[in-house]
Formats: C-alpha cells, sequence, structure tokens
C-alpha cells in the first residue's frame, strides 16, 4: 500500500496501468514502477513479434522452395 502523506487516508497502488489513466494522484516512485512495468512489456511485445517475423521468414522460404 502505497502512502500519500497529504492524502486523509492511505491508499492503495494499483498493479496495472490502464492506458490513458489519470496519473495525477501517482508518486515519482509509483510513475517509475509504471515505466518500468510498460517498458518490460515493450520487450515482450518486440520479442514475440519477432517470434513471429521468423516463423514468417521460414514459411515463406519452404514455400519458395516447393515452387522451383
Amino acid at each position: 500500500m502505497a502512502f500519500d502523506p497529504f492524502a486523509d487516508e492511505p491508499r492503495t497502488a494499483l498493479s496495472a496501468h490502464e492506458i490513458g489513466q489519470d496519473l495525477s494522484m501517482l508518486s515519482v516512485d509509483e510513475l517509475d514502477e509504471r515505466i518500468a512495468l510498460l517498458e518490460k512489456e515493450v520487450a515482450r511485445l518486440k520479442e514475440a513479434k519477432a517470434a513471429k517475423e521468423d516463423t514468417r521468414a521460414a514459411a515463406s522460404a519452404l514455400f519458395r522452395l516447393g515452387q522451383g
């Protein structure tokens, strides 16, 4: 649970990030955590894309070999 000394009562930090959500109530540390989380997700997406591109290239090469 994140502590906000300016709030009337403590609030619970969200574990997930939603695109477009209000960021005004997040602390600098919470923003850093969100950035790290999103950077890891971008890396995961890039790895998945590269794997799919490799699969597509292998399939294309296989079909080209069969046409000759």
